[in-house]
């Protein structure tokens, strides 16, 4: 069966949020904290989704939550559009599928606003930097915030915005 990408569908939260807390429960140990503070920003994001600006993307098997990434323009902040809740469930990874979701978004962005993406992730998910330096992100500074609550070192990586095309050239 083949992949489908699309948005939201009834039970994306819920779908996205299990799919993050599958891994970052039982690989990195978090939790409560990590988990509600997950739930509160990713309903709220879905809340205020902007269907011009935003992106919420998810993908599917047979019913099966395999990925899902978004690129928050419209609560992005002074800094950019914010690439958020990027992930690949464990029977998908190492397929191309998270290449495809990252491709898509990024083509998104550089469409939507022309302008810089930053993320944060954390130290120590060494695929996922590698894809994102892959993409043209760029490491800035770590983070002070533990916004995981489980005492990991998180990681802002910035995507500069696309060169723009020369128009033309001059002949002499």
């Amino acid at each position: 069966m083949p992949v489908i990408f699309e948005g939201y569908r009834s039970g994306a939260l819920a779908g996205v949020l299990g799919l993050h807390m599958d891994y970052y429960g039982r690989q990195w140990g978090l939790g409560r904290k990590f988990e509600t503070k997950f739930a509160l920003d990713l309903a709220e994001f879905l809340y205020r989704f902007d269907t011009g600006r935003d992106l919420f993307l998810t993908a599917w098997r047979d019913e099966k939550l395999l990925g899902s990434i978004s690129i928050d323009v419209s609560g992005g902040g002074l800094e950019g559009a914010r690439l958020r809740w990027f992930g690949v469930a464990e029977g998908a990874r190492g397929t191309g599928l998270g290449k495809q979701l990252m491709a898509r978004a990024i083509s998104h962005a550089d469409t939507v606003t022309a302008g810089p993406v930053w993320l944060t992730t954390f130290e120590g998910l060494d695929a996922a930097r590698a894809l994102y330096e892959r993409f043209g992100f760029q490491f800035q500074a770590y983070r002070d915030e533990d916004q995981g609550q489980g005492d990991i070192r998180e990681l802002v990586f910035e995507r500069p915005a696309p060169s723009l095309p020369v128009s033309g050239t001059v002949g002499l």
